[in-house]
């Protein structure tokens, strides 16, 4: 268990990449920083390898839009990572505005002996140079370089809130909150619009865009989620602007549950494809939904996030609370899902067994090694020892983000300006 204080910044996004040796996070400020995990020492087997800083490097810069006298944060709002195809890595961030493409490298060695130049870099007079060298090799200190290869800009008129790299690794797609557009890696000053909700009448809009992504394996197929909380599956060989949808997943309203809020809290914050590719997941405010893509009607599991907060949506409205995007993700063999809650914590939902749990990500109980327990929240009544009560909830301190490793149950769990790591506990 670790965590990371970055007093400067929030952080704004986590991501593992394919192998889940390295997570990279962006923060508010602009700034990736990439963990690489340690490999296991002979003499220490049991410490599974602990993650560490590997690079670290300024993504964005805030931008001025003089045309519309806008101010555009340079706050990473997501990271993903492309398969690894060589040595180095390449990973797509993205602010409101702009997508980079960095490719992330190693360097060990350094050339020495030019010809033209001497050692400091310096031009040589010409009449000195009297004898021609072979430049060598020499090795120097590791150096992680990170180096812009792409910049896919002024495609968006609204804030982006999603990006995903297709399985075919050579598109990907960015969504704002009207438009979904497609890329090639290799264009970078055209993209091709495949949704587009945008009103002829601004004065009509109904819903927005909230999260998009593409199939894990289905290099055809992708879903958005929108703000009133229906998910749309896509198919782009049906015809090249996606504006109708193959499938749309919403589940009826319950009239007994209507209230002034139930369209803010119906809002998708997120929606992830499970790594199986059967399966999508949605958060909204209050629950975790897991729908068949072979059932459109109504998902195939609900899990109650917080239903404590049920009784305290006015206070939540008043102080913006209620429009937080929480985000949620499955585990590498899609039978657990995580999502964040208040207070710091974090809820874990067993698929198969239908237990469910609360861990807490804090400074104080996250000593190296220790164990986490689990949190209870107690509505109303009395309040036993270990309980904490709902009136006594911290809404400042919010899990927004978590990542969880592809293959091994690592987690990754962002509390404001702190990362967290915890593992399953080994031996």
């Amino acid at each position: 268990i670790m965590n990371y204080s970055f007093k400067s910044d929030i952080i704004s996004t986590v991501e593992f990449n394919h192998t889940g040796e390295l997570l990279a996070t962006g923060d508010k400020g602009g700034r990736v920083v990439i963990f690489q995990r340690e490999q296991e020492s002979k003499n220490q087997v049991h410490r599974r390898g602990e993650y560490n800083v590997y690079s670290t490097f300024q993504s964005h810069e805030p931008e001025f839009d003089y045309l519309k006298s806008l101010e555009i944060e340079e706050k990473i709002n997501k990271i993903r990572w492309l398969p690894q195809q060589n040595a180095a890595y390449f990973l797509l961030s993205t602010n409101d505005k702009t997508v980079k493409l960095w490719k992330v490298s190693e360097r060990d060695k350094r050339p020495e002996g030019y010809n033209l130049k001497d050692e400091e870099g310096r031009l040589r007079d010409p009449a000195t140079i009297t004898t021609l060298r072979v430049p060598v090799l020499r090795p120097m200190d590791l150096m992680v370089e990170a180096t812009p290869r792409r910049v896919f800009a002024n495609a968006h008129t609204y804030h982006i809130n999603s990006i995903s790299v297709n399985s075919d690794y050579e598109t990907y797609m960015s969504a704002d909150d009207l438009r979904i557009n497609l890329w090639n890696f290799e264009i970078t000053n055209q993209s091709f619009n495949i949704v587009d909700i945008k009103p002829a009448n601004m004065e009509e809009l109904t819903e927005v865009i909230t999260a998009a992504e593409f199939h894990p394996h289905h290099c055809n197929t992708f879903v958005y989620s929108s703000s009133k909380g229906t998910i749309r599956l896509c198919d782009m060989r049906a015809s090249a602007l996606c504006d109708r949808h193959t499938k749309f997943f919403e589940e009826p309203e319950d009239p007994s549950n209507r209230s002034f809020f139930s369209e803010i809290i119906s809002s998708i914050s997120d929606v992830k494809f499970s790594h199986s590719g059967r399966c999508i997941m949605t958060r909204d405010y209050l629950t975790v939904k897991v729908w068949d893509l072979n059932m459109e009607n109504r998902p195939v599991e609900t899990y109650q996030v917080h239903d404590y907060l049920r009784s305290k949506l006015c206070s939540l409205y008043e102080n913006d609370c209620i429009f937080d995007k929480f985000e949620c993700v499955w585990n590498g063999s899609d039978s657990v899902i995580m999502t964040g809650s208040y207070n710091n914590f974090f809820r874990m939902f067993d698929r198969n067994t239908k237990r469910d749990v609360t861990l807490e990500a804090s400074r104080e109980n996250s000593k190296p090694r220790a164990i986490l327990k689990p949190r209870k929240v107690c509505v109303g009544g009395k309040r036993r020892k270990d309980e904490i009560s709902v009136d006594s909830l911290d809404f400042s301190k919010k899990i927004l983000h978590t990542a969880w490793h592809p293959s091994e149950n690592i987690i990754a769990v962002a509390a404001t300006n702190n990362l967290y790591i915890f593992q399953d506990k080994v031996n």
